[in-house]
């Protein structure tokens, strides 16, 4: 796996997990992009939403644009992941709980 790859699999999961973490699950993709600036990964928009794109192709959100953000909320598929309960190819592996 090269770095870019890496980088990618790191985005989808802080963008799964920051989701996870809202009371209804849903952010507009200028605030996931935020989130992730907070863990070092500095990208424009447009990539956000690529990745965005991709998660929702893999079933892991659901995306609604509206104006130039997109509004993306986690589901089940997401959730799951988040819970080790499955493996979403493409997206990191949540560490395990306090470790």
């Amino acid at each position: 796996m090269n770095f870019d790859d890496m980088i990618r699999e790191e985005a989808r999961l802080i963008l799964l997990r920051t989701l996870g973490e809202e009371t209804n699950e849903t952010l507009n993709s200028e605030l996931l992009r935020r989130s992730l600036e907070v863990f070092g990964i500095t990208r424009p928009r447009d990539w956000v939403h690529e990745e965005l794109g991709y998660l929702k192709q893999m079933g892991a959100v659901t995306l609604n644009a509206v104006g130039t953000v997109i509004i993306a909320s986690l589901t089940d598929k997401g959730r799951d992941h988040l819970a080790r309960a499955i493996k979403i190819t493409g997206v990191k592996q949540p560490s395990r709980s306090g470790g």
